[in-house]
């Protein structure tokens, strides 16, 4: 029955006029306890379901009960049970409204949360929840059971009542709206009773077997997960698929229950929303989520007793219940703010030892813990004590990297679904080109992009004038232009910084020869290699010539065009004024950054500047020469490629300290000689014709820094105005005013 769609359900519970009917007793003292109404047998097609052989009636506008027809009911007659008297509060002889009820789709109860009593008080049994759970679901198949509803039954020759205290249908989320739902094959039946009930449930967790979670299979999509069903996957390998089995299988097998795990990665990537939907998905109590710095407590002890009042509940449940204990989930967000590696902290209280201390002794000490699942969250996983990762403690550690590009179309769909359902999502959006431009995008920046294509929807149709005129609800569209535009407001951490590229060639990129020419397509070809290379996931490339010859800005063109997720750079200037170990932690902390993406380029802006290099003594920063060194030497991780290019006006100072020949390759870009400054000339088109030669011959042997900066003296020294002019092509440089700046430079 799991999954059925029922022909001509709808989204109502109940299906045509109710009938006024007289309450009688059952037919017969057996017939009590089948939880069925029994009507005159011509009576039944007034409530059978459409395209099926079930019968279903809402009875005194709240229970839905199975009707069946029986020869000793009269017409117009309802036969009811003692408890179903009691619940409609009716007596035989009076009259209750009768409803025909139509199942909704997908109806499937996944839980039935049931509380046992005997009819008859006194007596005292011992309950196997696996055997009774097997025969309620065969005695109760495709009956309608409704939270607070009473039903008598008959086990063993003993008569007894069970109440519904919950009822979650499959893939249900909870609601406020009535619980409900049809008994199939593959409802899990949860069983309690009260300690004076003479009730003992034995076997609890037998009966689980493979229902440890609220249902048979996961959307993650509808859970609000995108783009992270391999590391669910993992997950669930792992950590539970040792819980699905009954717990006789792992003892036969000799393992036990992971206890702990371990969800790491880059901030925005999903790993708390993994988390708080792991704890939803468990059949067991609501997980504890404890923020790492709520525990900590200024008092002496306090802290620790925080920490074992976590697992207070966990402890009273297995010494009372042994095995048959629910299994308690405790997460822990930002757990490196507590359990960092001990002795690394020197605060004079020890705290953090002993937190790291007590969580060891809970989990994997004399008297751990079976019934406790630990799940940490961090983004600084090396901050962890080691002793909390080994194998018992948080054993499955599972990255939660950035998506990619159909993990952010899943993650766009998600939250563009209720837009998209309420017409507000243009038609020109088209999520699958959002996907691809928003590479290195983590979870949390798309949901940004979304936010903000939203806010310029919205303020189309505000007047800032009058803020109070009504809005029109119908007009409001999110359009793919919105989406460019949040694009450009919302930059990723883990992105190309193409701000600080395009700064490393305000002048553009012009042809400057063959010399230059040839040098670019080398470093492109490089840039080739790292995307489909095996055997070397890490290339390096050497940028070297005279200061002012382009290597700036040739490095940040080859950034550009490479279209790679993650281009950084790295140069002096965002350093000034930091301590050497300041600046290694920073260049440290990009490549680390650079290893979290597929692919990337890593930019060494002006190397010997980077090393507080000074020719007088010679000086230099060791501490930061010895980082570079490892680096770029240091493989990425595994599928991880990268490439780094330098740049440098001092080789020979490089060359003395090692550093060019940990470089892959290296390249000498030129100055400009007089063909190539003419080929510059031309196309800045601010010469005339017949002065192109003459002004091109005297830039042999010039940087195209310097040639640009020489332009520009020349076209603003102009008289009146005609800077602009010169620009658009209207004018052009007087070739006397162009020679006297020219002094100016080279004297």
């Amino acid at each position: 029955m799991a999954g059925k769609s029922w022909l001509g359900s709808s989204k109502s519970s109940s299906s045509g006029p109710p009938i006024s009917m007289i309450v009688k007793s059952t037919p017969s003292p057996d017939l009590a306890t089948t939880n069925i109404a029994y009507v005159y047998p011509s009576d039944v097609a007034k409530f059978a379901i459409p395209g099926s052989n079930l019968s279903l009636a809402t009875v005194g506008d709240f229970f839905v009960l199975p009707i069946s027809g029986h020869g000793a009911i009269p017409e117009g007659h309802i036969g009811l049970n003692a408890v179903h008297r009691k619940v409609v509060k009716a007596s035989t002889g009076d009259t209750v409204s009768v409803t025909r009820f139509v199942p909704p789709d997908d109806f499937n109860l996944a839980l039935l949360n049931l509380d046992l009593e005997f009819v008859k008080k006194g007596k005292n049994e011992q309950i196997d929840a696996g055997v009774l759970g097997q025969q309620l679901r065969k005695k109760f198949l495709n009956q309608v059971m409704t939270a607070g509803q009473r039903v008598a039954f008959e086990y063993h020759g003993n008569n007894y009542v069970f109440t519904v205290n919950q009822a979650v249908v499959e893939g249900q989320e909870k609601s406020n709206a009535l619980e409900r739902g049809m008994i199939s094959d593959d409802t899990y039946i949860v069983f309690e009773a009260s300690n004076d009930s003479g009730i003992k449930i034995v076997n609890q967790r037998e009966a689980a077997s493979s229902n440890i979670f609220r249902q048979k299979e996961f959307n993650l999509q509808s859970l609000g997960i995108g783009g992270l069903s391999a590391e669910f996957a993992d997950i669930f390998r792992r950590a539970f698929a040792s819980r699905v089995f009954p717990p006789h299988v792992t003892s036969k097998l000799g393992i036990k229950h992971v206890k702990g795990m371990l969800l790491y990665g880059p901030p925005g990537t999903g790993k708390t929303l993994m988390a708080r939907q792991i704890g939803k998905m468990l059949n067991g109590r609501d997980p504890k989520i404890v923020n790492g710095p709520e525990v900590l407590s200024k008092f002496v002890g306090e802290t620790e007793k925080n920490v074992r009042d976590l697992f207070a509940d966990a402890e009273n449940d297995q010494r009372t219940l042994g095995d048959q204990s629910g299994l308690h989930v405790i997460i822990f967000d930002e757990i490196d703010a507590i359990c960092k590696s001990r002795g690394s902290t020197r605060d004079g209280t020890g705290v953090h030892d002993s937190i790291v201390n007590q969580l060891l002794t809970k989990i994997d000490g004399v008297e751990a813990l079976n019934n406790v699942l630990l799940i940490g969250m961090t983004n600084r996983k090396d901050l962890l004590d080691e002793a909390l990762l080994r194998p018992g403690r948080l054993e499955v550690q599972v990255e939660i990297s950035l998506p990619d590009e159909n993990g952010r179309l899943q993650i766009l769909q998600i939250h563009t679904n209720k837009m998209k359902e309420n017409s507000f999502l243009a038609p020109d959006v088209d999520l699958q080109e959002l996907a691809a431009r928003t590479k290195n995008y983590s979870g949390a920046e798309l949901e940004g992009v979304v936010k903000s294509a939203v806010s310029y929807a919205l303020n189309r149709q505000l007047s800032l004038d009058d803020l109070t005129k009504p809005v029109d609800e119908e007009s409001i569209k999110v359009t793919m232009d919105d989406f460019l535009n949040a694009l450009h407001e919302i930059i990723p951490a883990f992105g190309a910084s193409m701000d600080n590229l395009e700064r490393c060639r305000l002048n553009g990129m012009v042809d400057c020869g063959e010399r230059h020419k040839h040098i670019y397509e080398r470093a492109m070809l490089l840039v080739e290699q790292v995307k489909v290379s095996k055997g070397s996931p890490l290339v390096s490339c050497l940028l070297e010539g005279p200061s002012g010859s382009g290597k700036s800005a040739l490095a940040a063109t080859v950034g550009i065009d490479s279209d790679f997720a993650y281009v950084k750079i790295i140069s002096a200037e965002t350093m000034i004024g930091l301590s050497e170990s300041s600046k290694c932690a920073q260049i440290v902390k990009v490549f680390e950054d650079a290893y979290k993406s597929q692919l990337s380029i890593v930019i060494l802006d002006d190397i010997e500047r980077l090393l507080e290099h000074v020719a007088i003594g010679p000086r230099f920063s060791n501490i930061i020469s010895q980082t570079m060194m490892v680096l770029l030497k240091r493989f990425p991780p595994k599928g991880k490629n990268m490439l780094v290019i330098g740049t440098t006006s001092e080789v020979g100072f490089l060359e003395s300290l090692g550093i060019c020949d940990a470089f892959s390759i290296t390249y000498h870009v030129p100055t400009l000689r007089t063909a190539d400054a003419k080929k510059v000339l031309d196309q800045l088109n601010v010469f005339a014709e017949d002065d192109v030669d003459s002004a091109a011959e005297a830039l042999n042997d010039m940087p195209i820094k310097k040639l640009y900066m020489l332009i520009e003296m020349a076209v603003q020294g102009e008289q009146g105005g005609a800077a602009e002019a010169i620009y658009s092509g209207k004018e052009k440089i007087n070739i006397t005013h162009y020679f006297d700046c020219l002094g100016d430079i080279i004297r």
